[in-house]
């Protein structure tokens, strides 16, 4: 592709309110992404019938501008630019009339890949919707080898379904509310860097220059729910934005599950509350999904794997399970303090153990073993 076209592609899905719906209408009428930019402000308005001001030269200068710098960080940082025309976006997104029409990825996952699953729940996750994460993953990585695992980076459920991912060899998309010059949150900087190295991917529509809004969290979340055949909620309180991405998927006609709580516990009001109102399928195990979704399994026919029972560790794991099994739960500062370790290299040992089964991470950089 010449650089002249990326420019004018990135510019054209630059342009506020643009989706999928309106940019196929809009280029039916102008006839390339280029003609929107060369044409006259009054050609524009003539042809289209419409007096907005995204047609004006200085607004239309100013995202070609942008464009050009962000192709920049795109070659300096390993980037692809997914417009909606290329062979590699994601298909599944086509039919969501408000999809973008450019993704920025970081990463060779397949978008287009035969299972694709979001899992989505509470950042306040407890212990026990973590395990099961870990779980249905490895129960998606025994029945159903390839499955992409989507979810959005964020504390909680998300970050367990992307590490429980990692751990088992299956491919996962981390889909970022901002541009990708800057993880978010900073505490999964390495996880993402796991991620992209495991044959997965980050992925986003903002470009590295668009400033950061609270809404721009709820907005990624119709790309979580449109990128997958179907959305699994693991753990959510009354309201919150697990709920918001179930009520998308709903509206891409994806199927919704939802794992069941105790009706007093707090983070399984919401998933309670959609399965008492039809509106997403009773699951506990993977296996529910992949019948429910008349996918085939291909469960190898193997003896189980035996668990390690006595892991061998580096002097570092083992000095951070000895003070989790004399200490108990501790957040990560107070580790690194007791163990006189830098954070940073706290933080890459604990990553390894939680991805061997040997600790588990829970909310608030807080761990403790199994």
């Amino acid at each position: 592709m010449s650089q002249d076209l990326l420019t004018y592609r990135i510019a054209f899905a630059s342009i506020r309110g643009m989706g999928y719906d309106l940019a196929t209408k809009l280029l039916d009428v102008v006839g390339s992404e280029q003609n929107f930019f060369e044409l006259s402000e009054q050609k524009l308005r003539t042809i289209t019938g419409s007096r907005s001001r995204v047609y004006s030269k200085q607004y239309r200068d100013e995202q070609t501008s942008k464009a050009k710098k962000e192709i920049a960080f795109l070659n300096s940082n390993n980037v692809r630019a997914v417009y909606f025309t290329d062979d590699d976006y994601p298909k599944r997104l086509v039919n969501a009339p408000d999809a973008p029409i450019m993704l920025y990825v970081c990463g060779e996952c397949d978008l287009n890949a035969g299972h694709i699953v979001s899992m989505v729940g509470t950042r306040h996750a407890t212990a026990q919707g973590m395990r099961f994460c870990d779980t249905l993953v490895s129960e998606f990585a025994q029945s159903l080898p390839g499955t992409v695992i989507v979810s959005g980076l964020a504390y909680g459920i998300d970050i367990s379904a992307h590490r429980a991912a990692v751990k088992y060899g299956l491919p996962t998309v981390a889909v970022m509310a901002r541009g990708l010059n800057k993880i978010y949150p900073d505490a999964h900087r390495s996880d993402a860097a796991g991620i992209v190295r495991h044959g997965g991917a980050i992925v986003t529509d903002y470009m590295s220059q668009d400033a950061m809004h609270k809404g721009n969290f709820l907005a990624r979340n119709r790309i979580i729910a449109a990128l997958a055949d179907c959305t699994i909620v693991v753990e959510s309180a009354f309201s919150g934005g697990a709920l918001v991405t179930a009520r998308l998927a709903a509206s891409y006609d994806r199927d919704v599950f939802a794992v069941p709580g105790k009706p007093g516990d707090e983070y399984s009001r919401g998933c309670n509350r959609l399965i008492q109102n039809n509106q997403a399928m009773l699951i506990t195990c993977a296996d529910d999904i992949i019948r429910a979704m008349n996918w085939e399994s291909h469960k190898p026919e193997t003896s189980p794997r035996e668990m390690e029972l006595f892991p061998s560790l580096s002097p570092e794991e083992k000095a951070v399970t000895d003070y989790l099994r004399t200490n108990g739960e501790a957040h990560i500062n107070v580790i690194a303090q007791a163990l006189s370790t830098p954070v940073y290299r706290i933080m890459s040992t604990l990553v390894d153990l939680d991805c061997r089964g040997l600790i588990v991470t829970l909310p608030g950089s807080r761990y403790t073993l199994p």
